[in-house]
């Protein structure tokens, strides 16, 4: 039986004075984060999704770096990277502006319609103090961190990659999966594939994904071979006039089918639907609740088992 628990959690060295903070299994709301020891200085890449977890992942880095995060760097709103931004007491938060727009708009959100089983433990909302639209560098001591927007949606509107050029090494955040279903629902799946570009062009040494093990850029592949298999079944289940439910039930997943979180395919479809008629490419909303609803319906009709 996989051990999800906090304790469960490893810090991983990358390189240097550059480590990835690794949870298992990776699968909803169960994330990896990262930090950077620059000397006098610690710079801290994403928090957790409950109480529990970010004082877990706090008290890692102090024992690794014997210094609190100074910096906090969100890598997109989600609430598995972004809820636990409190618990980061004294640290100066940086994110794109995006990423601040979107979590004054929703506050907090555990979906508790949708998910069950979550020990959140007490949060509080705490947004970017630091905010950009492009590009921004970042500096651990003398480690340079270069904060990447994609220009576009990809898994989100406000991806943010986190690239040590020095190290050759990416925090990709939730542009990459590795072992989970990739999940656009809140993004864009053709301006998702678009992003991947950017981080083949990096040609980085290590990637640390958003969920999942360390990987590099086979799996970057792997997430972009499943991307255009969302297209395909969409355009597939267009033309047939199916609804993305109808057309999941008669969709042979082939490589694919060892992935978890298998409902978020059909979420993803009702994502590649509207791109397919010309809308929400950007990451212009869509009917989020219906999209959700579908996947509740594929997982049985019960809401969906999470584990954070």
């Amino acid at each position: 039986m996989t051990d999800r628990s906090p304790s469960a959690a490893s810090v991983r060295q990358l390189a240097e004075g550059v480590y990835g903070y690794v949870q298992p299994d990776g699968s909803w709301y169960i994330n990896n984060c990262g930090f950077v020891d620059g000397g006098d200085h610690t710079v801290l890449i994403d928090t957790c999704a409950t109480e529990r977890r970010t004082r877990a992942l706090l008290a890692a880095v102090e024992a690794t770096t014997s210094r609190p995060a100074a910096t906090l760097i969100n890598t997109h709103h989600h609430g598995d990277h972004t809820n636990g931004n409190y618990l980061a007491d004294g640290a100066t938060i940086v994110g794109h502006r995006k990423t601040r727009e979107e979590l004054l708009a929703t506050g907090i959100q555990t979906y508790d319609a949708v998910f069950t089983g979550s020990d959140w433990g007490h949060l509080e909302l705490r947004v970017p103090d630091v905010v950009f639209d492009d590009r921004l560098t970042v500096y651990a001591g003398d480690v340079e961190m270069r904060l990447i927007h994609p220009g576009h949606a990809a898994h989100t509107t406000n991806d943010v990659l986190v690239w040590l050029p020095a190290q050759r090494v990416l925090y990709c955040g939730d542009l990459v999966f590795n072992g989970g279903s990739p999940f656009a629902v809140m993004g864009s799946v053709a301006g998702w594939l678009a992003a991947l570009d950017i981080l083949r062009e990096l040609e980085p040494r290590v990637i640390l994904p958003g969920h999942g093990p360390v990987c590099g850029l086979e799996e970057v592949e792997a997430v972009a071979r499943y991307l255009r298999f969302v297209q395909e079944t969409a355009e597939r289940g267009k033309s047939a006039g199916l609804a993305p439910l109808e057309v999941v039930k008669d969709t042979d997943l082939g490589e694919f089918a060892a992935l978890s979180e298998q409902e978020r395919l059909v979420g993803n479809l009702h994502r590649a639907y509207a791109e397919l008629d010309g809308g929400a490419v950007l990451g212009a909303p869509i009917d989020l609740a219906a999209a959700l609803t579908d996947m509740i319906v594929f997982n049985g009709g019960a809401p969906i088992r999470c584990f954070s």
